[in-house]
Formats: structure tokens, sequence, C-alpha cells
């Protein structure tokens, strides 16, 4: 079964039956008036409560300025700026609105002393966990936990990694030997995949299902000559 337009899906169970890219979900987002920021998971979530009949809207942003030293340490000027958001190890995650964004990764990088500082997918899982339990007493020192994994607080859905996981597979497979370019012929195989209502794993059998009927080995042909 191909995938329907998003507005023909009835329910959030049919819409987990396809695979859906960031870029896919933010349009589907921003065309219902739901918030888009966020990495993948957050997306989801957006539109699993929209199933629900919750409408979560685009949050208002913050200016948030990086403090690296506790905040016992303050200076009055800086407890004063009102329109600045001091973050230090002991500020909670729902008092500065946490998001996956620019202005955070600064903060851990300093913490981490890691200069391209990424978040971890438990990190991104706990986030959702802590916003949708409103734990008002997790703070971004638990959050560096999180990430150093001293600490357990929700785990990420690892379908969100289906393609990377997919074209492993393919390449791995005795089967594909013969391609001069797996990377393309995987690609072309995986979009018939994640538009069908088939188990979004790589098989042997889905060169015989779809190689044939939809000319996907005449990609690599194309590609030798």
């Amino acid at each position: 079964m191909t995938r329907p337009p998003f507005e023909k899906i009835k329910s959030y169970e049919e819409f987990l039956k396809y695979y859906w890219y960031r870029e896919e979900l933010q349009r589907i987002c921003r065309r219902l008036g739901i918030d888009v920021g966020g990495m993948k998971a957050e997306l989801n979530h957006n539109i699993e409560e929209y199933f629900k009949g919750n409408i979560i809207r685009a949050k208002k942003k913050s200016r948030v300025k990086v403090l690296v030293k506790p905040a016992a340490s303050r200076t009055n000027s800086e407890q004063s700026d009102a329109d600045d958001i001091l973050l230090t190890l002991d500020t909670p995650l729902l008092s500065c609105n946490f998001r996956f964004s620019q202005s955070f990764r600064d903060f851990f990088s300093k913490q981490t002393g890691i200069a391209h500082f990424k978040f971890n997918t438990d990190m991104v899982a706990t986030a959702r966990k802590v916003r949708e339990t409103g734990d008002k007493k997790f703070t971004l020192g638990d959050m560096l936990d999180i990430f150093y994994g001293k600490k357990t607080y929700a785990h990420y859905d690892k379908s969100c990694l289906q393609w990377n996981k997919f074209v492993q597979d393919f390449c791995a497979d005795p089967a594909t030997e013969h391609f001069t370019n797996k990377l393309k012929v995987a690609a072309a195989l995986w979009r018939k995949v994640r538009e069908s209502t088939l188990p979004k794993v790589y098989d042997t059998s889905l060169l015989e299902i779809f190689g044939k009927k939809h000319d996907i080995m005449e990609l690599d042909l194309e590609n030798s000559t």
C-alpha cells in the first residue's frame, strides 16, 4: 500500500505505519498550526498529541544567556536582567524553556569541553518525558548526567534511526555484492519500503518484491554506464 497524503490519515496508529523525514514532519506541523521546533522525536510527539485533540502551539522564544558559574555567585546585575535566562547546572529544564538549540549546545559545550557538542538520543527522550510529567526538579545538571550515562530517565525510540539500520543491513547482505552503487540502490529500495505498510527493515526478499517490479536494479546499471 502506497503512503497516502497526511490529510487522508485518520489516526496516529495509521501514521506510524509509514516513515517520515524530519522535513516532512515540519511541513505537516506547520500546516496544522502546531510547534515545528525540536528534533524528530519532538515533532512526532506533537503530531501524536494532535491526533489526541491536544494542540501544541509554538512556544514563545526566550533570549538565553549562557552562564557556567553557579547561581549563588550571580551578580546583582545578572539577577535583575529579566530578559535573559541565566543558565546554571541547577536550572530546571521547565523553567528555562529547554530546547535543542544552539544556545543550549553552547551551554553544554562549556560544561563538557566539547567544541561541537551534540545532544544524544537519550537526552531527547528525557526532555520529552520531563515535559510530559511536568518534572520541575529535573535540572540541566541532571541532563548532563544523562549525557555521560550516569543517570537513566528515558530511552529514545530507535525507530527514528530506521534508515541507517536499513542501509547497513542492505550493504552487509551478500545478495547485494554485485551492485556498484549500493547506496543509490538502497535509497531507491528504501523509498518503496517507507511508503508502504511493510516493516521498515531490510530483508533480502525486498529485492524480489520491489527489484524487478519497480526497475530498481536499473539504477545500478545507469550508474555504471
